[in-house]
């Protein structure tokens, strides 16, 4: 699916992701800092992904990781510095919302630090019962040499 605004555009067309572009943003930012780009690879592949473009040029980006029946995690949103202030990260979003295999989920996820008016404008709010939701958060694992840690603990 295509979807455009003036000069710019966004695809769910995997074959224009610019997989430089997205992983020179994700390994300095403070959600995935130093991430290997196999693991970025890794994840665009198992996701359903958004590319923002202006000119053909990867400017922004977002990924649903989802069964594309009830659930997504909104993930990894970014718009490179040179073009926020123009309305493009909101629109990215409702992109996002408006494709065809993510109408009628039972629920959205995501997590920011900083950008939760942007997220509240798209229906966002906080969670309703944070007593249900649990984690493993492991922030430092890309920074560690050499970690590629199993996604859960391995029994002895």
């Amino acid at each position: 699916m295509q979807w455009l605004q003036g000069e710019f555009l966004v695809s769910d067309a995997h074959a224009s992701l610019d997989v430089d572009v997205i992983h020179e943003f994700l390994c300095t930012s403070y959600w995935a800092k130093g991430i290997p780009r196999q693991r970025v690879e890794t994840s665009l592949s198992n996701s359903l992904c958004f590319g923002l473009y202006h000119q053909a040029a990867q400017i922004g980006f977002a990924r649903a990781i989802t069964d594309r029946a009830t659930f997504a995690y909104l993930a990894d949103v970014f718009v490179l510095p040179a073009y926020r202030g123009r309305g493009l990260g909101k629109w990215l979003i409702s992109c996002v919302q408006s494709h065809p295999d993510l109408k009628g989920l039972r629920r959205w996820l995501l997590a920011t630090a900083d950008a939760h008016d942007l997220y509240r404008s798209q229906g966002f709010s906080p969670l309703r019962n944070p007593q249900w939701f649990m984690e493993i958060n492991d922030p430092d694992i890309y920074l560690r040499a050499g970690a590629i840690a199993p996604a859960f603990p391995v029994a002895d």
